[in-house]
């Protein structure tokens, strides 16, 4: 069972997670374990999974994945018969209105839908995936000197789960340079497989990325893959101007996580996300809504 804060109505939540049922079977029993390790971890299956998600016959899945998570299909551009396959569907593009993005220069923005956790003064050398399971900025990204800025600075951790919106944007306006890719394992990013595998965002393929915002300071961008993720795909031109709230790329299939770091006094996380982040709950967020403010 996954409990979750709704900033909105004050009240903690359920979350409904997709594949529960093998998610549990998969990382708490031996042979579960044995098959992640051997086969399911891997690119192959991924791969695979992603191939089947892009095509027409995958399609049958969508309306039974709205009725089962309760999605709200008026926000999507296209209707329910539009979609050509699943994948076309996960990746759904969504109306504008539906998003609204605070346009205070000020105001710090969340990414992507998701549900956040945040921490200040960041040990480089002990970043919190879950409590009690920690990772190194340097291992994450394999770069001492990069990571070495981000030294008692902010980090914030955006999970996707499979029933979100996945494609995520840019919280300011600026400048983006180049994407570096990193090849890693598919391992999921559920809390579930969170609290069973060490150091799951340094083993998962994973992207990142300098963001020259116009507010925030130098932003470290990092998209993680995981199970059944066949792709990161980046949209953004980089080294081009951008916009706050433009888009800058989608997951395929799986559930997702974005981490941001920042610069130290750069930002002011919103009190309420701090405070259900020291109780080790995380909180539902939307894309363009205000998570904190410039420092």
């Amino acid at each position: 069972m996954i409990k979750y804060y709704n900033r909105k109505t004050k009240n903690y939540e359920i979350e409904k997670v997709a594949g529960e049922k093998y998610l549990n079977w998969i990382y708490n029993s031996p042979m579960g374990m044995n098959l992640l390790e051997k086969f399911l971890k891997k690119k192959l299956f991924s791969k695979f999974y992603g191939f089947y998600c892009n095509s027409k016959i995958s399609s049958y899945k969508t309306k039974k994945f709205v009725t089962n998570f309760d999605i709200d299909i008026s926000h999507n551009e296209k209707s329910i018969n539009e979609f050509k396959s699943f994948n076309d569907f996960f990746s759904r593009k969504l109306v504008e209105s539906s998003r609204p993005i605070d346009k205070n220069k000020n105001s710090l923005i969340s990414p992507c839908d998701g549900r956040i956790t945040a921490f200040n003064d960041i040990n480089l050398d002990n970043l919190i995936q879950v409590k009690g399971i920690t990772y190194k900025l340097s291992d994450f990204i394999k770069n001492d000197i990069i990571a070495e800025k981000y030294k008692n600075g902010s980090c914030i951790i955006l999970r996707l789960c499979p029933t979100d919106y996945h494609r995520f944007h840019f919280l300011d306006s600026g400048i983006c340079e180049a994407t570096v890719k990193i090849k890693g394992s598919y391992y999921s990013v559920n809390p579930i497989a969170l609290n069973k595998i060490n150091g799951v965002f340094c083993e998962n393929k994973r992207e990142w990325s300098i963001f020259h915002s116009d507010n925030f300071g130098d932003v470290l961008y990092v998209e993680v893959g995981a199970t059944c993720v066949g792709s990161i795909i980046q949209t953004y031109s980089p080294n081009k101007r951008i916009s706050k709230g433009q888009e800058k790329g989608y997951f395929k299939f799986g559930g997702s996580t974005i981490v941001l770091f920042f610069e130290n006094n750069r930002i002011k996380i919103d009190d309420d996300i701090l405070k259900q982040s020291r109780l080790n709950f995380e909180t539902k967020v939307y894309m363009g809504e205000k998570i904190g403010l410039k420092f």
